[in-house]
């Protein structure tokens, strides 16, 4: 059955079609309430000579369809069906970013508390989102001083011989260690945490209270001076979160630039009033299709699900009289529908988000508005206002954000070099630090076969590689090929010296490698119990960034990001570095080994002839052309041995040729 065929059998109810290449690859995914005629409307356009919409059917050989109840459960499934084949003529969202949230993993016998940014249905208690991300890391700090949860990578479902340095300077309760507290008594402090996270002040204040007094009344003043800071750390936390929440609502606003082909996105976190936060996101190869208009057998009094590109969003020129009231100072391309962008952005944004803002701004107006304003409403339980404002402090606050989109656009593609701190605060946020990186250690390994494996440390500080603290390494306890216990060693000496000198730690640990060098460098810290030290590797081939802690989430970075061409520098210098310690290393050896064959020639001998004439290679052309050379470094006897050698190392090789 060919494909004009197979569309004159689609049903004629709500769902999704999917059209596919030759090669079987869904090219794009679409939605509609009537989906035989919106269907069919794509081989009108194709006909009508529609440039874009032609490429499309001239790939499509196949289609399929899923049928949903309504048009709610098709925007749903349109979503995710984009999410996870990628379509390459569906506009997708390239920035991963996601904001912080505080995960207490109330599921497991002793819970921890620490930052993500991925929610899971696991059983775990999640909070957020925090704006901006590093307040999330700020909280948690917070919880692991004051009411000493922990968030290591220690696994508490069992007991170990001997705590880590978090419980001997009292970050911790020490749930690892059987006796140090009850599960009873650890459980009440969890529960304290999850209240101060759902922001029950009152409650929490009342339990502290309680246990505060019974503790003084039993003698037990250490524990009730922990409470009473506890208690302390609630009511000024409580104090801070009257000032920042005036009563504003929360809101998100959106702004653009498109020139050249390219675009950039700024969306403007507001909380409280305030601004927050601010995302940027880009794209450099925008989908060369529009989608047809809606057929008129599929117009009903119901609002449409398609945006209708051929109607353009309004846009007024600054020169125009209202353009105080209309601006948009993005310039447009004509073949680019800010309306048909902002449907499918947003949509891929909100539908799969856990909290949204009761108000977004966007800079345009598009068809499908209403429909994925209910369908936000219904999964969040409260009223969800999306608006394209025209005058006004909105339309004010969404120019500003177009402003921001130009800066961001100009920094991007024009390729201005970001500042030392844009780029610490990017590091920290694409690797989730709890703080902007000072100083990252990156290592690397090499080898051959086996043979002279060695190892690199290098140094990037405030912006710059710093040469001067680059260290090599001789793997010394591991013999053969095992690049993960090598890091492990290597790991394991490099910062238990500075634990034993009790030199601060660097911001990040760098790892040139996959999982398996990330998780023995990982085994090494935990050795030396720096559980909480900030780890992660680079996959070489694949560019994926594994963060400790998070391997089941691998970050995946734009081709063109700043983050990602500064770790890449990073590695590769440490794979230089440590290729050319080991190239050194493997020379020594090959030099040592040859003169190690001449009778008469010790390690002193040995070491004043390769000073004298710099190498191998010179010392055996000075022994042949010009012996009394020698003499000049041993004495007559062994310059004799050394002419003899490599006087007999050379007529093997003459003696083969014809």
């Amino acid at each position: 059955m060919d494909l004009l065929e197979k569309i004159r059998t689609l049903p004629t109810g709500a769902g999704c079609y999917l059209y596919k290449n030759a090669e079987g690859e869904v090219i794009y995914v679409g939605k509609a309430k009537n989906l035989r005629a919106r269907v069919r409307s794509y081989f009108l356009a194709a006909s009508q000579a529609n440039a874009k919409t032609g490429s499309l059917m001239r790939e499509a050989v196949d289609i399929e369809y899923i049928l949903v109840a309504n048009e709610h459960e098709a925007l749903a499934l349109e979503n995710n069906l984009i999410k996870q084949r990628k379509p390459r003529f569906n506009i997708l969202l390239r920035d991963d970013k996601t904001y912080p949230y505080i995960k207490l993993t109330i599921a497991d016998r002793h819970p921890k508390v620490f930052v993500t940014r991925r929610l899971r249905k696991d059983g775990s208690a999640y909070f957020g989102p925090y704006f901006p991300g590093n307040l999330a890391h700020r909280l948690v700090d917070l919880i692991h001083r004051s009411f000493l949860i922990p968030s290591c990578k220690v696994d508490l479902n069992r007991y170990h011989p001997r705590a880590c340095l978090q419980y001997y300077i009292k970050r911790c309760l020490g749930p690892c260690v059987e006796g140090f507290i009850s599960t009873d008594d650890y459980r009440q402090a969890v529960r304290d945490v999850q209240l101060f996270l759902e922001g029950k002040s009152d409650e929490l204040e009342t339990r502290l209270t309680a246990r505060m007094e019974q503790a003084a009344a039993e003698m037990q003043f250490e524990l009730a001076a922990r409470l009473r800071d506890q208690l302390i750390t609630v009511s000024q936390a409580q104090d801070r979160q009257r000032i920042a929440s005036p009563g504003d609502e929360d809101a998100d606003v959106f702004g653009f630039h498109f020139e050249n082909g390219m675009l950039a996105v700024n969306l403007f976190h507001m909380r409280g009033g305030k601004i927050v936060d601010r995302r940027e996101m880009f794209w450099e190869d925008l989908p060369e299709f529009d989608e047809p208009e809606e057929p008129a057998e599929d117009v009903s009094s119901e609002p449409c699900l398609e945006p209708n590109p051929t109607e353009p969003a309004p846009e007024v020129h600054a020169d125009s009289e209202v353009a105080e009231e209309h601006s948009v100072l993005a310039p447009l391309d004509a073949e680019f529908s800010s309306a048909v962008f902002f449907s499918a952005l947003l949509k891929q944004i909100y539908l799969d988000q856990g909290y949204v803002p009761r108000h977004i701004y966007v800079p345009v107006e598009f068809p499908d508005r209403e429909l994925l304003a209910d369908a936000l409403r219904e999964r969040s339980g409260h009223k969800i206002e999306i608006a394209a404002p025209q005058r006004g402090d909105k339309r004010s606050l969404v120019d500003l954000v177009c402003q921001n989109a130009k800066q961001s656009y100009d920094q991007r593609f024009r390729v201005l070099q970001p500042s030392i701190k844009s780029m610490q605060e990017a590091l920290q946020d694409a690797l989730t630090l709890p703080e902007p990186p000072e100083r990252i250690e990156c290592f690397d390994i090499s080898h051959i076969q086996g043979a002279e494996t060695v190892a690199s440390m290098v140094v990037w500080e405030k912006g710059a590689m710093k040469k001067s603290d680059y260290r090599k390494f001789q793997v010394k306890t591991v013999t053969g090929v095992d690049d993960f216990a090598s890091m492990r060693e290597i790991i394991h000496r490099r910062y238990k010296k500075l634990s034993d000198e009790k030199k601060p730690m660097p911001s990040l640990v760098l790892i040139d490698g996959g999982l398996g060098q990330l998780h023995a460098a990982a085994d090494a810290l935990t050795e030396l119990g720096l559980t909480t030290q900030p780890l992660a590797s680079i996959a070489k081939r694949e560019e994926i960034i594994y963060v400790h802690g998070q391997e089941d989430d691998p970050i995946v970075l734009d081709r063109r990001s700043p983050v990602l061409h500064v770790i890449q520098k990073i590695r590769d210098e440490s794979h230089r570095f440590a290729v050319s310690y080991h190239r050194k290393r493997r020379e020594m050896r090959d030099r040592t080994s040859e003169l190690d064959e001449i009778p008469g020639v010790g390690p002193r001998t040995r070491q004043r002839l390769l000073e004298h004439f710099g190498s191998v290679r010179a010392l055996q052309q000075a022994a042949q052309k010009n012996p009394d050379a020698l003499l000049s470094v041993a004495n007559k006897a062994t310059a004799e041995k050394i002419r003899k050698h490599f006087a007999d190392s050379v007529e093997p090789a003459l003696n083969i040729l014809p």
